[in-house]
């Protein structure tokens, strides 16, 4: 239960951007996935948009709530701490076996050392269990903390959190993505893709301020690493 790269056993070097990775992976979706199984992921994407799940999460200018978070090595790690030696980079996934989320973590993957250069970090959040997050950060060579949000609690603080309906839970189990193994609970619930940039409000450093927020129902779409570091870096000028 794993999306396998094309260079699995070594750093990834591919340079394209995000949206060029996409469109390569919709293609081969739109050749080799079944027409009814495409039908089943668009209309559960459909039912997210119109029910305004992005609208009612998390926007920036909006206070962001803490978080104590087990990384891939079962290390604790405090966003507190984090924002407190700079700007965080926030990015919400769905989990390993989502080759989406696999894609924007190895492109944002690539731009970790520009980001430390600026004082920034950046972790990922995903509801799968510290082991899935260690085989996910090991499997890709990923320099920064895969967080595991158990029962999705700091993703429905944010307003994130859906549940698979059923017609999609079915086309999941067929093709082995066993969430309730993968996340450690029988929920089926999953976050939409999100990414913050998050930093202490100017004259208390003990609350988080929201700067940037990019929300999307539609896993397929996810921002473009070079504009987050450009973000980053508009920020500090």
């Amino acid at each position: 239960m794993k999306w396998r790269s094309l260079q699995e056993s070594a750093p990834v070097t591919d340079t394209r951007r995000l949206y060029e990775i996409f469109s390569e992976r919709r293609e081969l979706i739109a050749r080799y996935v079944p027409a009814e199984i495409q039908a089943i992921h668009a209309k559960a994407v459909g039912e997210l948009k119109r029910a305004g799940i992005a609208e009612k999460a998390l926007k920036a200018g909006d206070p962001a709530p803490d978080f104590e978070l087990p990384d891939q090595n079962g290390k604790v790690v405090r966003s507190a701490d984090l924002v407190s030696r700079g700007s965080l980079v926030l990015c919400f996934i769905r989990g390993r076996w989502c080759p989406f989320c696999v894609g924007q973590m190895e492109a944002m993957n690539a731009i970790v050392p520009e980001l430390e250069e600026l004082g920034a970090s950046m972790v990922a959040i995903s509801p799968q269990t510290v082991h899935q997050s260690f085989l996910m950060a090991d499997q890709h060579k990923l320099q920064f903390p895969l967080l595991s949000d158990a029962g999705n609690l700091v993703g429905r603080k944010l307003g994130l959190v859906y549940r698979v309906p059923e017609y999609q839970q079915e086309v999941y189990r067929r093709a082995l993505v066993n969430l309730p193994f993968v996340n450690g609970d029988a929920g089926w619930e999953l976050p939409i893709p999100a990414t913050y940039i998050l930093k202490p409000n100017v004259g208390d450093v003990s609350a988080t301020h929201t700067l940037y927020a990019y929300v999307n129902p539609d896993y397929t779409e996810r921002p473009e690493p070079a504009d987050l570091l450009a973000k980053v870096a508009q920020l500090l000028s």
